[in-house]
């Protein structure tokens, strides 16, 4: 059996700063790899990446927009150069805003199409170029996005987010198909994590109960859990255990899919 050793691998974590995105640098560090985290938090990101040195694991941070094509141009060579390579971009960054169809802002909703799914479409990009045969890392790898529930799920006042996820999901399976047609040697999945009670998810639910669909942020989360077979909210390491596994040597023969882990709330 193939086991989730990520030794020798090296990653790079887009929103890798604070909550999933911490978890999943965390976790991909303890499996093994070398991480450098991308974020706009550039404070935040290198204490994160501190944290990880501390920890025994070789982690260090990068400044990243991902919605600046060329922002990436220098994040991804700086990263192949501080790790020695680059096996494994975790497309994380993502940002939600809550709005009812009739209420719509587009600028806001503009800024989601930007990071979440520009941001994603130019990772992919750059991590093509990267781990691609004669790129600068040049042997193959993994690349992990992160979708959401939200692309599988009708739930109100998030239409905008819920489009740039399931853009995400579709983003997925055309570079699936792109890397293998031109032999790049690079698997492309993506994970639909469920609601988790990171600062994001927590404002989603404030937010829909500001809008007067739910009668407080606890109702919210109720509902959300009704809607779980699993009976729970997700947690950070629900979320960053499936980013392991896709990155890994057990995931070789896995590409252009989805993995739910939302406790079965989207089936």
């Amino acid at each position: 059996m193939t086991s989730y050793d990520l030794s020798g691998r090296k990653a790079l974590v887009t929103g890798g700063a604070r909550g999933l995105g911490a978890g999943m640098a965390e976790a991909l560090a303890k499996a093994g790899a070398s991480v450098v985290i991308a974020d706009v938090l550039e404070d935040e990101g290198k204490q994160t990446a501190q944290a990880l040195r501390d920890a025994g694991a070789t982690a260090d941070f990068v400044p990243l927009d991902v919605a600046d094509d060329d922002n990436w141009a220098e994040a991804v060579p700086n990263a192949v150069n501080t790790l020695g390579g680059l096996d494994i971009l975790v497309n994380n960054a993502g940002i939600e805003v809550t709005n009812l169809l009739v209420d719509l802002d587009p600028t806001p909703l503009r800024a989601m199409l930007d990071v979440n799914v520009v941001g994603t479409a130019l990772g992919i990009k750059h991590a093509f170029r990267a781990m691609r045969p004669g790129g600068a890392a040049g042997a193959g790898g993994a690349v992990v996005n992160i979708a959401s529930v939200a692309a599988t799920i009708a739930f109100p006042g998030i239409a905008g987010y819920s489009a740039t996820k399931s853009a995400i999901d579709r983003l997925t399976r055309v570079a699936a198909a792109e890397s293998g047609k031109l032999g790049y040697g690079v698997r492309v999945n993506c994970v639909y994590p469920g609601l988790t009670p990171t600062a994001m998810g927590m404002k989603l639910a404030v937010d829909t109960a500001e809008l007067g669909l739910f009668g407080s942020p606890e109702e919210a989360v109720e509902a959300v859990v009704g809607l779980t077979p699993g009976g729970r909210l997700g947690q950070v390491d629900d979320m960053a255990d499936a980013v392991v596994f896709l990155a890994s040597d057990a995931a070789k023969f896995i590409t252009g899919a989805g993995l739910p882990v939302d406790g079965g709330m989207g089936m």
